[in-house]
């Protein structure tokens, strides 16, 4: 990827999707896919690409459990029972929420963006927009999206707009969001369930 963007730094500036040349490197591609689908730049995907590319690794040299976190965003091949805490600031449910995934559940990705935890760029307002999808490429793509639809004062009608976000998204399968006091779930999510 580094040689790539040297070549096509707007490939590392764009907010947008952008087309890409004939040839680049996997995860390039897969970073422009994800984007793609969630009408965001591709480094919106980067972690999430590498997450995935580091399982499919592990996958291919038969490892029993097959979880790799990068940055928040999470790729799960195999796993026994895994609980995934949400992390989002200062929210009184802030680490006190999370998912269970089974296996039955993967294999998944999940991507969190948040506008008030972290470095990364947002213009929303959500503390975690949580998304899973098939691979975690997609997630961390859908996850900046939906973080980013999830706009105005009143909470619970920016939470609304951001899982409208979430279920507008091909390949996503649900999202959770949390603002302030507000919560909001969409779709086919694994098991809720507190964090002790």
């Amino acid at each position: 990827m580094k040689k790539y963007s040297v070549i096509h730094p707007e490939f590392i500036r764009t907010l947008e999707p952008i087309k890409i040349q004939q040839g680049a490197p996997e995860i390039v591609n897969r970073m422009s896919d994800a984007a793609e689908k969630a009408k965001v730049g591709p480094m919106a995907a980067v972690a999430g690409a590498i997450a995935d590319l580091a399982a499919e690794e592990m996958e291919k040299h038969g490892a029993k459990v097959i979880v790799v976190e990068d940055g928040g965003e999470v790729s799960v091949r195999r796993s026994v029972k895994l609980d995934v805490a949400i992390y989002a600031g200062g929210v009184p449910v802030s680490g006190k929420l999370g998912f269970r995934i089974l296996q039955e559940d993967v294999p998944l990705g999940i991507g969190t963006s948040s506008a008030t935890v972290g470095h990364a760029e947002s213009f929303g307002s959500a503390d975690a927009a949580t998304v899973i999808a098939y691979d975690a490429a997609l997630a961390d793509a859908a996850a900046t999206a939906v973080c980013n639809a999830v706009v105005g004062e009143d909470l619970n009608e920016s939470v609304k707009k951001g899982l409208r976000v979430a279920q507008s998204i091909e390949g996503v399968r649900g999202a959770l969001i949390l603002r302030g006091k507000s919560v909001g779930m969409v779709g086919n999510l694994p098991k809720l369930i507190g964090i002790k």
